[in-house]
């Protein structure tokens, strides 16, 4: 990954969240990072990263090893999926897809208000107008009208970070995930509050580790988990096996 930096005074970003609900994280400068996931993409992805408006704004490692996985398991297999990305920041994992993957109808990349701007940047610095939408979604809110109802696949990177945000996150997953929907969720554990998340999410979803990467191995060094969420129901208990994240979406 080659990373083009543009130094600017506005780089001093204060949150007002406690420690103990989440971590400080390394800022970097703003700038713009061109990436290929090691050659996966062709034509190379452009990121805008700005922690001016909140966390959300820069690069973390669940996205990327997100982002990777769909690009290798399914580079042609979601042209007939609608596709939602929650908390996705500036978009990397959405944008990525959209590049690197065929799809057959707009991606929907999602945030807080905060990041809107930063996503439609992202969108046209890639020229993927026409491939990928940017839009509003407050967890635990009602889901916006034009964002697909039950979409067959979401995408969540690094969503697991401030506590009090859990139980919104948990309702969203609710509203979004049908019968025929899937969630790849990846996220790096950083304290014991991230466990807390898993098992509020596990008494409610079917959960299930991905166990078809071949980069697992080295991303479980760092903590980070790759997995998929579904909805419990006879049909996907009974599909509860070893290797059935294999079965795709």
């Amino acid at each position: 990954m080659e990373r083009f930096v543009s130094p600017s005074s506005d780089t001093d970003v204060s949150f007002n969240v406690s420690t103990s609900l989440a971590p400080p994280r390394i800022n970097k400068l703003p700038g713009t990072t061109s990436i290929t996931f090691d050659g996966s993409l062709k034509e190379p992805l452009f990121l805008k990263e700005d922690l001016k408006n909140g966390c959300g704004g820069q690069l973390w490692p669940a996205g990327m090893v997100l982002a990777k996985y769909i690009l290798h398991r399914y580079p042609s297999e979601l042209s007939d999926k609608s596709i939602v990305e929650l908390g996705a920041g500036g978009g990397l994992v959405g944008l990525a897809v959209a590049r690197g993957c065929k799809i057959g109808a707009p991606i929907h990349i999602t945030d807080q208000q905060p990041m809107f701007s930063l996503m439609n940047d992202n969108i046209k610095l890639n020229h993927l107008e026409s491939m990928v939408t940017a839009s509003i979604l407050n967890w635990g809110e009602p889901i916006p009208e034009h964002i697909p109802s039950k979409p067959e696949v979401i995408l969540a990177a690094d969503c697991v970070y401030f506590e009090p945000a859990f139980p919104l996150l948990i309702a969203t997953l609710q509203d979004l995930l049908g019968p025929d929907s899937v969630c790849y969720f990846c996220y790096k554990r950083r304290r014991r509050a991230d466990l807390r998340f898993m098992k509020m999410a596990k008494k409610t979803f079917d959960v299930v580790e991905v166990r078809d990467d071949p980069d697992a191995q080295s991303y479980n060094r760092e903590n980070i988990s790759l997995l998929t969420i579904r909805v419990k129901s006879p049909r996907h208990m009974r599909r509860v096996q070893p290797g059935r994240e294999q079965d795709g979406t």
